[in-house]
């Protein structure tokens, strides 16, 4: 990535004020369920978590793997689980697969909790997990199908706080019916134009063309060229060669590249252009 062509600033106030809500949630569980965005299994994760997290038992999922080369991303769970030892497991945009698997999965990390309150004296309770990710990444979209079966909500718990809404998913299982949200940072420009590339951050930090036009660049440069080839009819892969390939023309027969740029990336976001992981298993 050509730093000086792009810059994405965050304000760092806001940083410090998810941290502080995510950690009181934090408090209130057995067990997190992580989200990442499949597409970037790295980029999308936070490097802190673990301190973030404690001893917190923690499942791993990779979300929007509908959107994603199969091959690469079962290459990616095995790497995942080498480097983390936790379970990780693929979810998609649509549809319902291994949601029984990650309810499972859930209830048996948080087992070692459950025993060790029964030990002090007190009654077995369900176990309790909250779902945690980046911006975008589909963590609200996970709670709706974890809770879609089971709309029971038991409210505020006593002991735990009035202002926390749980979902009873299964009489094992409660969820925290909000997420909690991993705050970006801005110390590493390239996972930041690439959480930009998934809508992973807000808009108002960026402008479109130049986080398009990177996009382009590390598309050409690599092992996606031809799938986006393909797809915009043209060699030249700059937003100019598109705009001129589809014909998108100011005045002038100026190549349109604000409105190439937009396209670009909604293009890269639905799945369009081809079915793209865009970072690398380190060596």
């Amino acid at each position: 990535m050509k730093k000086d062509k792009l810059h994405i600033h965050w304000y760092p106030g806001h940083i410090a004020k998810a941290e502080h809500q995510l950690k009181e949630k934090l408090s209130l569980v057995d067990v997190v369920i992580e989200v990442r965005d499949a597409r970037l299994p790295l980029s999308s994760s936070y490097k802190d978590i673990k301190k973030l997290l404690g001893e917190k038992p923690r499942l791993l999922l990779l979300n929007k793997a509908d959107l994603v080369d199969r091959d690469e991303l079962n290459a990616w769970v095995n790497y995942l689980i080498q480097i983390t030892g936790c379970t990780v497991i693929p979810s998609e945009t649509k549809g319902n697969s291994n949601l029984n698997k990650v309810t499972e999965e859930a209830i048996k990390l948080s087992e070692p909790k459950i025993k060790s309150l029964m030990e002090k004296g007190l009654l077995r309770r369900p176990a309790r997990a909250m779902v945690v990710g980046m911006p975008n990444v589909g963590k609200s979209s996970v709670i709706n199908k974890l809770t879609k079966s089971s709309k029971t909500k038991i409210g505020a718990k006593a002991g735990v706080t009035r202002q926390q809404q749980w979902v009873r998913i299964n009489p094992k299982l409660e969820l925290l019916d909000t997420p909690g949200i991993i705050p970006t940072r801005q110390d590493d420009q390239l996972q930041a134009v690439k959480l930009a590339f998934v809508n992973s951050i807000s808009e108002n930090a960026y402008s479109p063309e130049p986080v398009a036009q990177v996009f382009l660049e590390m598309i050409n440069s690599g092992k996606y060229k031809e799938a986006a080839v393909n797809y915009y009819k043209t060699d030249d892969l700059t937003l100019e060669g598109i705009a001129l390939s589809r014909n998108w023309l100011m005045k002038g027969d100026l190549p349109d590249t604000e409105r190439t740029a937009k396209f670009v990336l909604k293009d890269f976001r639905e799945g369009r252009i081809g079915k793209f992981i865009l970072d690398e298993i380190p060596c």
